[in-house]
């Protein structure tokens, strides 16, 4: 069947397209040239003067896995106040800081997104964060392994194995989990806290294995690089949330000599230590790092003032955080020899200088940064805020005024610490499709996804132009999902199962000799038990599988 939608005003970075009037044709879950006289249009859409979008892609939520699930159960109050009732097609759901996996498909889907990433799944808990991806109805998928406090790898890189059996065993380790990309969290530190380290800078030496993050950080860069995975290594660096921090993310980007890494959650690594509170922006030094080096991207974790709760395996900043907890709760547990993982609830407060700040700070970032192909619109989720709270950050970015009147309101001493009341600059919706679609897309290899070219995957989002964003980008006219409309007027219509997104790099399969060992020593799991299978991956309930492929250098 052959649909035309009518007359909508196209933003397709991509194709540089830049709010032009265009019709779309679709066929069969694709987007496809228009058709000659004689063949016939089975369905029009009348989008007419519409602000037509590829489907969102959010490259940074946690969405699955054991820490995401420990959210969930830590805070039942956030699920008694937040009920969403079932209706003709949506099932019952809740929650708004850490949601159901139901509610978590259809306010994306509700928003404009059709594709959403978990950056952070430890390979040993792989199955429970893919069965619980495949139960979030709607998007799109995918998780990043983490990897970099696992003992196997500080085993490697402590005896000085080769390069080549590191990229084997990394390699390995995303066919094994079904990962399509690789993160490292506090580069050893997760570990280095299991041998009661506090601290671990970017040059200090984790006491077990004797290895610095600077090293761990270079090797894993260097095996994303070889083995060709389209994204580079997702870097969630040392001293998250430290005062000063930010001298440590530029020596980062130093160390990294070229090699391209994604810095995520760029806004908890940016900060000063001036001022009488020793706390200040980092942001100006931040953006003029991304501005220089190509070889960096980053997506910024924007907080939003409210309740939410963060989620990590950093152990060891979640530790130190657990005194601010809010409620007064909070989880730290070891997770075999991969790593770990903390919960602490958490409320933002716009009173607050230290808080404030961190909102001011991520703006600059985002305002500060002149290539929207490598800074992404996230708020960690849940970390920084929940993922909901998307369309009133477009509207700072996009609206000087609006901001400058949410900036009078917080807390003076860190409106006066801040330069953001003097950046003039607004987004324009050709950036927020390139830093909301586009971008993402490229950077995730995700060739049929991001755009709407011809063959492209018929992922399609309808605004009704507003002069309010946060109202615009808050409820869609239309989502279309592989070519069907699943969110009419705001509202779910449709819920049908999204695809899961893979890489499988080569590597040597006797890499499987080392690792037998390293788990019948000391894993609870047996190696051939620890895979998953595609037949496994796609009877968790994904209408497909997608696997996108490498290109070694």
């Amino acid at each position: 069947m052959l649909t035309r939608l009518k007359g909508g005003i196209v933003y397709d970075p991509m194709h540089n397209v830049r709010g032009k009037k265009r019709d779309i044709y679709v066929r069969d879950g694709r987007i496809v040239r228009k058709p000659g006289k004689s063949e016939r249009i089975h369905k029009t859409v009348d989008i007419t003067d519409k602000v037509v979008m590829a489907g969102g892609i959010d490259i940074h939520t946690h969405i699955g896995g054991g820490k995401v699930n420990i959210a969930r159960m830590m805070l039942p109050e956030d699920h008694q106040q937040h009920p969403a009732k079932a209706t003709a097609t949506t099932r019952a759901g809740s929650g708004v800081v850490a949601p159901s996996t139901l509610t978590t498909g259809y306010r994306y889907a509700e928003m404009g997104y059709t594709s959403c990433f978990e950056p952070a799944m430890l390979p040993s808990n792989a199955r429970q964060a893919h069965m619980e991806m495949a139960d979030t109805p709607i998007v799109d998928t995918g998780a990043y392994n983490l990897l970099g406090n696992d003992d196997f790898l500080l085993q490697l890189i402590a005896g000085r194995k080769s390069q080549k059996m590191i990229n084997d065993y990394v390699a390995w380790s995303m066919h094994a989990s079904q990962a399509m990309a690789v993160k490292i969290v506090n580069p050893g530190g997760i570990n280095a806290f299991k041998f009661n380290q506090r601290k671990l800078d970017l040059d200090d030496y984790n006491s077990f294995y004797n290895l610095s993050p600077r090293k761990i950080l270079k090797v894993l860069a260097r095996s994303l690089h070889d083995l060709g995975v389209p994204h580079p290594l997702h870097v969630h660096g040392c001293n998250l949330g430290v005062p000063g921090n930010v001298g440590t993310t530029l020596n980062t980007i130093e160390a990294m000599a070229g090699l391209p890494i994604h810095l995520t959650h760029v806004q908890f690594h940016s900060y000063g230590a001036e001022g009488d509170r020793k706390f200040s922006s980092g942001a100006v030094h931040i953006a003029e790092a991304l501005n220089k080096n190509k070889n960096i991207s980053l997506d910024v974790g924007q907080i939003m003032f409210g309740q939410t709760v963060t989620a990590s395996g950093d152990t060891m900043m979640q530790h130190k955080g657990s005194a601010h907890a809010h409620p007064n709760k909070w989880v730290c547990m070891d997770i075999e020899c991969d790593a770990g993982c903390g919960v602490v609830p958490f409320r933002y407060r716009d009173k607050n200088f230290v808080n404030a700040l961190q909102w001011c700070i991520g703006l600059e970032i985002f305002l500060l940064a002149t290539d929207p192909w490598r800074i992404f619109l996230t708020t960690d989720h849940p970390n920084g805020a929940p993922f909901t709270m998307y369309p009133h950050l477009i509207r700072l970015l996009m609206d000087r005024s609006f901001r400058n009147d949410v900036l009078s309101t917080i807390n003076k001493g860190a409106r006066k610490a801040s330069v953001l009341g003097s950046i003039d600059r607004e987004y324009s919706l050709y950036e927020i499709a390139i830093m909301t679609r586009a971008a993402p897309a490229l950077s995730l290899g995700l060739t049929d996804r991001g755009h709407l070219g011809m063959n492209a995957c018929a992922d399609i989002t309808v605004y009704a132009e507003h002069s309010n964003k946060e109202k615009m980008f808050t409820k869609p006219e239309y989502v279309f999902k592989d070519g069907e409309i699943v969110v009419k007027n705001g509202k779910v219509v449709s819920a049908p199962a999204g695809a899961i997104h893979t890489v499988k790099p080569d590597f040597d399969i006797g890499i499987e000799k080392h690792l037998k060992k390293y788990f019948d020593r000391y894993h609870t799991v047996r190696m051939n038990n620890f895979k998953i299978s595609d037949d496994e991956l796609l009877g968790y309930g994904r209408n497909s599988l997608i696997v996108h492929p490498c290109t070694p250098k």
